[in-house]
């Protein structure tokens, strides 16, 4: 992955974006005005550094305005998310994305410059609405148009059948992007379950139990395709 990026803030939200960089191979810079917190997070990440990342001073002495991007996840302390994100947009730095609780912080960050803004309560929102709606859905994604491309279990009426005998596209419109399979494998004596993913499935491709569909397509046609083939 490489690359550079700070996370400054590390509660539960920015330790698990600097942990998740790291392990992907990311340089990544943890600032936090916690020592307890950056005791934590030293040994995950390139650097820890415990500093106040309102002074403008100390963020360009580490670098901050240099890095490929910034994810400020504050949690409670808006105004210093406000001023922290102030001093970065001054600076020019490269990448800012900023973390909102609610429609209002999201509006004064979007006032001061900021266009890359998370509402993690209202994406888990979502995701659990979604999944109270739709069971079969693990996860997706949002696009514009109300396309979706989202992470499926295989309804029971399409287990061991081909995709060219289900008829995704002609049927439903909907697009098969790849397949991730549970194989068993023996390893350390003992056998365990993992996900692979097939590549690019032709149609001739069968769908097995316990199969996970990935499928672009219309939110409309993704909830009929799962309501026609889960009953």
């Amino acid at each position: 992955m490489g690359g550079r990026y700070a996370v400054i803030g590390l509660g539960q939200f920015g330790r698990a974006i600097a942990s998740v960089l790291s392990a992907k191979g990311a340089e990544v810079i943890a600032i936090d005005n916690s020592p307890n917190h950056i005791e934590s997070m030293k040994d995950d990440v390139a650097l820890a550094i415990c500093m106040d990342a309102t002074d403008r001073k100390a963020l360009i002495a580490h670098g901050i305005n240099e890095v490929d991007a910034v994810v400020l996840a504050i949690g409670k302390d808006f105004e210093a998310q406000l001023l922290c994100a102030a001093h970065l947009l001054e600076m020019n730095s490269k990448r800012i994305i900023a973390r909102s609780h609610g429609k209002h912080q999201r509006m004064i960050l979007e006032r001061i410059g900021v266009s890359e803004i998370l509402t993690p309560e209202d994406e888990v929102g979502k995701i659990v609405a979604e999944r109270l709606i739709n069971p079969s859905i693990l996860s997706f994604l949002e696009l514009p148009d109300d396309f979706e491309i989202v992470e499926i279990r295989a309804p029971k009426r399409i287990i061991n059948r081909s995709l060219e005998d289900i008829g995704l596209r002609d049927k439903y419109k909907l697009t098969v992007i790849t397949i991730k399979r549970e194989f068993k494998e023996i390893k350390n004596g003992e056998t365990v379950i993992e996900q692979h993913v097939l590549g690019v499935p032709s149609s001739k491709t069968m769908i097995t139990e316990n199969d996970t569909l990935m499928i672009f397509g219309q939110v409309k046609d993704i909830h009929r395709f799962t309501d026609i083939n889960e009953t």
